[in-house]
């Protein structure tokens, strides 16, 4: 029996692929060490030309060692073929061929499976030995954000039937899972063609028996309307929301073909807050047309917003996108700058949010154990280190606490 190591490059969902894909082998076992395995399934990220690189960078590294190399995931598309073409996979596996891998390679045979960039993977309930479980909801994005290559190689929004999702996560939860996360590429567009709703998934979600909390992928501004807003209330929700702001310069949204609006967007967030939620943001800086005063009017927006979390990165180009045939006019060593004056900002705001909500329960789902600590994370989406060993996938409630630099600390 050939062994299989899968390595998995970018996104959330592209951890999700990873088990789908892997849920789907039969005649093959899989082994989680490169050394161990014949053949490596390389589920790649194509979102910049840095991410290509460090695909390709690891496909020779795994050449040079003998394996056999399948590439999938988004990198499968863009470039799949050069790489087969160049000798340096053995097979290519696009979106909506997940389950065909079993079945390739038993083949024993060279293939490419582009993938039908219409279509939906067959979904299957996805058990880990994590804490919590993933549910792929959709599929796309109808967004054309003019840095963003993803609707080209992922496709056009489409989404899952509402039944399939809700028997996966009470099987999920008959298991042992209490926590479910809702994952795609662009969540907040789950069942537009489906007359549904994201607000209408996370309601009947909320009736399952058993299920704890439910947290939500990056979410759109503009996708956050009444309905959203009022199941956000519900308890089995977490208090933490990351939303997809991209920029704070109206300027700047317009160059990035964006479509929230600054003023719009701080509403909501101030909205939200009041609500009691942590709010987490991407944040690009350095994209072409970031002129010092560009900067500066986001620079004064960003620290209106009660921001907790942040993702942010430096531009990078991408071939294939709008934003890759604009004249790059801020250095690295600036954009760096900038991302470190947002970073600063927002660590100071998660300290502040925390010392502020400091006389309410936190509710942990244990993760891991080492160095005298449990640790996970709370309805907030903070770090929680517990002194002691404490069984994983337990959920405690811890009245009081420490609150530490980036997290806090409790003994129970």
């Amino acid at each position: 029996m050939n062994k299989v190591f899968f390595k998995t490059f970018g996104c959330r969902t592209n951890i999700y692929d990873t088990e789908l894909i892997a849920a789907n082998l039969e005649n093959f076992q899989r082994v989680f060490s490169e050394n161990e395995a014949e053949i490596v399934v390389v589920n790649s990220c194509t979102v910049t030309n840095s991410a290509d690189a460090t695909v390709r960078a690891y496909i020779k590294k795994m050449n040079s060692l003998n394996k056999r190399v399948i590439i999938a995931g988004c990198g499968a598309l863009s470039k799949g073929e050069s790489l087969k073409k160049s000798g340096l996979v053995f097979g290519v596996l696009g979106h909506s061929k997940k389950g065909n891998l079993n079945e390739l390679l038993s083949l024993n045979k060279p293939f490419v499976q582009k993938g039908d960039l219409t279509k939906l993977d067959e979904q299957k309930s996805i058990k880990s030995d994590k804490t919590k479980a993933f549910i792929k909801i959709q599929e796309g994005c109808n967004f054309q954000c003019s840095y963003c290559i993803i609707p080209t190689v992922r496709g056009k929004a489409r989404s899952y039937d509402e039944k399939l999702l809700l028997n996966q996560a009470r099987e999920l939860i008959d298991s042992g899972y209490k926590e479910i996360v809702l994952t795609g590429t662009n969540i907040g567009s789950y069942g537009k063609d489906k007359n549904s709703s994201l607000g209408g998934l996370l309601k009947i979600l909320g009736e399952i028996d058993g299920l704890k909390r439910v947290r939500l992928g990056s979410i759109e501004p503009v996708q956050i309307d009444k309905e959203m807003l009022e199941v956000l209330s519900q308890n089995y929700i977490e208090k933490h929301l990351h939303i997809a702001l991209q920029h704070t310069s109206s300027k700047m949204l317009k160059i990035m073909r964006r479509r929230n609006e600054v003023e719009k967007d701080l509403k909501l967030f101030e909205n939200l807050s009041s609500m009691g939620f942590a709010l987490g943001t991407d944040y690009i800086v350095g994209h072409p047309g970031e002129s010092d005063e560009v900067w500066n009017e986001a620079l004064e927006w960003f620290k209106k917003f009660p921001l907790t979390h942040l993702h942010g990165f430096t531009f990078s180009k991408r071939e294939g996108t709008i934003s890759a045939n604009m004249d790059l006019d801020v250095s690295q060593k600036v954009a760096k700058k900038r991302l470190k004056e947002l970073k600063d900002i927002v660590f100071t705001n998660n300290l502040n949010f925390r010392k502020k909500h400091k006389e309410i329960k936190l509710e942990v789902l244990v993760e891991k154990y080492e160095n005298g600590f449990s640790s996970g994370y709370d309805q907030f989406y903070n770090l929680v280190k517990i002194e002691g060993e404490y069984e994983k996938n337990r959920w405690l409630e811890l009245p009081s606490y420490a609150i530490k630099d980036g997290y806090n600390e409790a003994n129970f």
